[in-house]
């Protein structure tokens, strides 16, 4: 499995921690599992409304 290297405010990576401790699964596990619904998500819209997303995504992540 490859592995990457992603940057987001520690904010935003205590909520996912907190989440992932919650339900008793691992960090990677949990952002896979965004990333899935994400792209499944997009699939099913259409591409002005996955840019409009992606840029909601941006924001939560700034």
């Amino acid at each position: 499995m490859a592995r990457i290297l992603v940057s987001m405010p520690d904010k935003f990576l205590a909520s996912i921690d907190k989440l992932a401790d919650i339900e008793q699964r691992t960090r990677s596990e949990l952002v896979r599992e965004a990333l899935r619904n994400y792209i499944r998500k997009s699939n099913s819209v259409s591409p002005k409304q996955a840019e409009n997303n992606a840029k909601i995504l941006e924001n939560l992540l700034d």
